[in-house]
């Protein structure tokens, strides 16, 4: 059996292993489009910070894990997937053939369509050579402008500000981390970074990036001007699927999935950030770019690349963020529902202590909560989300004192368990 790859982040390489401990005697091709071993894009931050090497967003340390492991890997780009001969081409023009091909290749990052945004030290922050470029520039004192303050941004944020850069974040949203925060969590954090010394414009885009004085300087819709020495661009992601145009493979917003991680083509499967999977909730096909359900993802999908018989349970929101050292959490449909469809909720806001806890309800389930300030017992909160236990009389307990999550946890959700 042949099994390709493409894509060698955590979902793929996560992937091929399953694939070898399933099939000892397959063949296993995993293949990425950097000259980088496979590595971690979550560790990108603590290099730029400087607390490791390059060499530490390695995902596997030891040098001769992949030829223990038999996996083969390769460099090259993949331009197309040819569904009818089972082969995958590169740029080069050289066709790799595949009994099964597992697509993971991930998101790439959104580059605004801004005058200027391809000028020098303009950069995204994606790839570990971005972060090469970023770090021999962004010195102490230096003018840094970042686009973009969701969760990515935030993370990105964080290494700048240990750099001790002069920082300014413009957002278009009218809160930091939108997708991931409550309009009042959103600006707590937005509070909190700017009692660190960081400029934060929200409901702000960037309309143009030009050279003035040696320097940068960006126009905002708002009219306000900011002179940068470096701008970086953290503005969102997108599915990495212009490859597969002409494949068969059906892709809205994302690679198409069903329960088993099959894509509309026989043989080929996609997990990770690059599908778009059935929600947990809701059971719609969703875009939910979060490690915990790629790898998840990866498993199953390798099983049935197997012959196995695996399925998803769906795709649950789980975020988990350390802003400037203010931790927060998201978790399941933290948005809520409406009165009509049974939601219910409760927040708990204090403002002085930066701490916030919001708990969503649909009837007597916990479909959804978020926390700022909180770091113990919130896996309880996941916990409550993901079992869907029956709450029963503890909702209204809830709904009096969200703080006894871990006491409504213990008594529902683990009891169920």
């Amino acid at each position: 059996m042949k099994h390709v790859i493409i894509g060698n982040g955590p979902t793929g390489l996560v992937a091929a292993e399953a694939l070898r401990r399933l099939q000892p005697d397959a063949e296993i091709a995993l293949i990425g489009d950097e000259a980088e071993p496979p590595y971690s894009r979550m560790a990108i931050p603590y290099f730029l910070i400087g607390k490791i090497a390059d060499s530490g967003t390695h995902l596997r340390k030891s040098h001769d894990h992949y030829a223990k492991e038999r996996i083969h890997l390769i460099e090259g780009k993949v331009v197309k997937v040819d569904a009818q001969a089972k082969q995958v081409e590169f740029a080069s023009g050289e066709r790799l053939p595949y009994d099964r091909l597992l697509i993971a290749t991930g998101s790439q990052p959104i580059r605004p369509k801004v005058a200027g945004m391809d000028l020098a030290n303009v950069h995204t922050c994606w790839t570990i050579e971005d972060a090469r470029a970023i770090a021999a520039k962004a010195k102490s004192g230096a003018r840094v402008l970042q686009i973009g303050a969701g969760f990515i941004g935030c993370i990105i944020m964080e290494a700048l500000a240990a750099r001790g850069v002069e920082l300014t974040v413009v957002e278009m949203g009218d809160r930091m981390v939108p997708r991931m925060m409550t309009a009042k969590a959103g600006n707590m954090i937005r509070q909190w970074v700017e009692s660190k010394g960081v400029a934060v414009h929200v409901k702000s885009g960037v309309t143009a990036i030009m050279q003035k004085d040696g320097a940068l300087m960006a126009k905002l819709t708002t009219g306000a001007e900011i002179a940068a020495d470096l701008v970086i661009c953290a503005a969102g992601i997108t599915p990495n699927t212009a490859f597969l145009a002409g494949s068969g493979v059906a892709v809205e917003r994302g690679i198409r999935v069903d329960a088993g991680m099959r894509t509309s083509v026989a043989d080929i499967y996609a997990a990770g950030d690059v599908t778009e999977a059935a929600d947990f909730h809701t059971g719609k096909p969703e875009l939910n770019a979060i490690q915990p359900n790629a790898v998840d993802q990866a498993r199953i999908a390798a099983h049935n690349m197997a012959g196995g018989e695996a399925a998803s349970g769906g795709s649950l929101a789980i975020n988990v963020l350390d802003t400037l050292g203010l931790i927060s959490t998201s978790f399941g449909q933290w948005q809520g529902v409406a009165r009509e469809q049974g939601g219910d909720g409760v927040e708990l806001i204090d403002d002085a202590n930066y701490r916030y806890l919001s708990l969503q309800f649909k009837d007597d389930v916990m479909i959804g909560a978020t926390s700022i300030g909180w770091t113990d017992h919130v896996g309880a909160l996941r916990g409550l989300v993901q079992t869907q236990a029956p709450l029963g009389d503890w909702k209204a307990r809830l709904l009096a004192d969200p703080t006894c999550f871990m006491a409504a946890y213990l008594a529902t959700a683990q009891k169920a368990a």
